[in-house]
């Protein structure tokens, strides 16, 4: 499994409390054309930096987080958030002049009707810096990196900005920006810095359509601002990695589905920091940390990626090489469906042998995926399998069997369970729809009344006839 872990990483930028404001749209208010959003639930999250502190710690690694917040209510709810969460050291300092970042989103169904913003964008005054300066110096000790979160919400003025990277430098731990001033000469002296299409095309003032011009405007703004490496992140078109040498390397997309971008490059910034402050190159980096943009622009809200995700999304790139780590055990599963709950996708659950992969598996697996948001797969163990299929098999080991699956498109997660069925993990991991094929009935599935009680429902998935691992061994010989 991949992991992040012993990896602590210091944030420095603007952190903001974040609230997720979710309900439907049934009519259009008599009081004036917009539409009536009937509540549903609220979720707060600490956002801006707070997010990629966030992200560090989803993944395994350890985030010190260090800006500025309000002493109000919503910095005093932040705090209690950052308290509250594993893996996040809140080195915060408390201003007595500005409130809180807060920003309040309404969504409905999957669409986001409305934006509510409490900032301010003054940059930080000498009292501030001073305290913000101290908190790092004193968090640099033990640090892998410092990664820089610019949202232009005034915390990374030019003289704390020019003295964090001096300070992380001077310690010998790279510096990774994410920026938002058309100025990259404030990011001097960073390892890396990580703007959008956009924001690399307003800084170098250049067409940034294509590769070729992406890696013109890279290099037209890292000479004159001393950045060893820019990674410019290209929405649909992927990302492209331009080194001050001039190499060049780019990787498409991942993205099956686009729910909310929200987030998304603090996702990236934090994956892309982990993975190259554990010893990957930063092209290796990029990849890893493309993959778990891939996956987050498919939650809703600044979300999150797994460790767990990340594993699977790169076994099913062929970025990790095939075996048992395509597995989840059955506590990392419970979590990824906990998460998957949280952010409010339905999660399917199909099980079987999947013995010698043929078409039927996969038609049967593709259109499982197809009405649900997620997708887990559950194996049974070699000596189940033997126990159910006689002595000789299964014919391919289960690390195999559980790589071949892994890097389907339909499949999300792969479990495996050692007793003849799989009750017990259902029980476990309680999705909202079971999958078995049509030679099944709802009454002979295993598991559908513990999923049918708890709210969930049982679909029987039409096979494609005279497909089977079975038939194929008896061909063969």
């Amino acid at each position: 499994m991949l992991s992040f872990s012993g990896l602590r990483l210091l944030v420095l930028g603007d952190v903001m409390l974040d609230r997720f404001v979710y309900g439907e749209v049934e009519r259009i208010s008599p009081e004036a054309p917009v539409p009536v959003v009937r509540h549903r639930r609220t979720l707060a999250m600490p956002g801006g930096a707070g997010n990629v502190a966030r992200n560090i710690a989803a993944l395994g690694g350890q985030a010190v987080l260090v800006g500025l917040r309000g002493r109000d209510e919503a910095g005093a709810d932040l705090a209690n958030r950052l308290a509250a969460a594993p893996g996040i050291e809140d080195r915060l300092v408390a201003s007595a002049t500005r409130p809180t970042i807060s920003k309040i989103r309404v969504i409905a169904g999957t669409q986001q009707m409305l934006r509510l913003d409490d900032e301010v964008a003054t940059p930080a005054d000498a009292a501030e810096a001073a305290a913000l300066l101290e908190a790092l110096r004193a968090a640099l000790p033990g640090a892998a990196a410092l990664i820089l979160s610019d949202y232009a919400k005034g915390v990374l003025s030019a003289p704390v900005v020019r003295d964090a990277i001096g300070a992380a430098r001077a310690a010998g731990i790279p510096v990774l920006a994410d920026p938002k001033s058309d100025d990259f000469g404030l990011y001097r002296g960073a390892t890396v810095l990580t703007p959008n299409a956009r924001e690399l095309g307003r800084a170098a003032r250049l067409p940034v359509g294509t590769e070729a011009e992406v890696a013109a405007a890279a290099a037209a703004v890292m000479g004159a601002a001393g950045i060893d490496a820019l990674l410019c992140t290209r929405a649909e078109k992927g990302m492209t990695l331009v080194r001050a040498d001039g190499a060049v390397t780019s990787v498409s997309a991942e993205a099956r589905e686009v729910f909310d971008v929200s987030g998304a490059g603090d996702t990236v910034i934090a994956t892309l920091a982990l993975a190259h402050a554990g010893g990957a190159s930063l092209e290796e980096a990029m990849r890893i940390a493309n993959a778990a943009a891939g996956i987050v622009v498919g939650k809703l809200g600044t979300a999150t990626v797994s460790a767990e995700e990340l594993a699977h999304a790169l076994h099913a790139q062929g970025e990790a090489s095939p075996g048992g780590d395509a597995l989840l055990d059955h506590a990392a599963a419970r979590r990824l469906v906990d998460e998957w709950h949280a952010h409010g996708l339905s999660v399917g659950f199909a099980n079987g042998c999947f013995d010698i992969l043929h078409a039927g598996h996969v038609s049967l697996l593709a259109a499982a995926r197809r009405r649900c948001d997620r997708l887990i797969v559950a194996l049974n163990t070699d000596a189940s399998v033997a126990r159910l299929k006689g002595p000789t098999r299964p014919v391919n080991p289960l690390p195999d069997r559980a790589a071949v699956i892994a890097a389907l498109a339909a499949v999300d997660a792969v479990v495996a369970f050692a007793e003849d069925t799989p009750l017990n993990l259902i029980t476990a991991l309680m999705p909202d729809v079971l999958f078995k094929g049509s030679d099944y009935t709802v009454e002979t599935v295993v598991g559908a009344d513990v999923v049918q009680a708890a709210g969930g429902q049982v679909v029987l998935i039409d096979l494609l006839p005279g497909r089977s691992t079975t038939g194929i061994l008896a061909r063969g010989r």
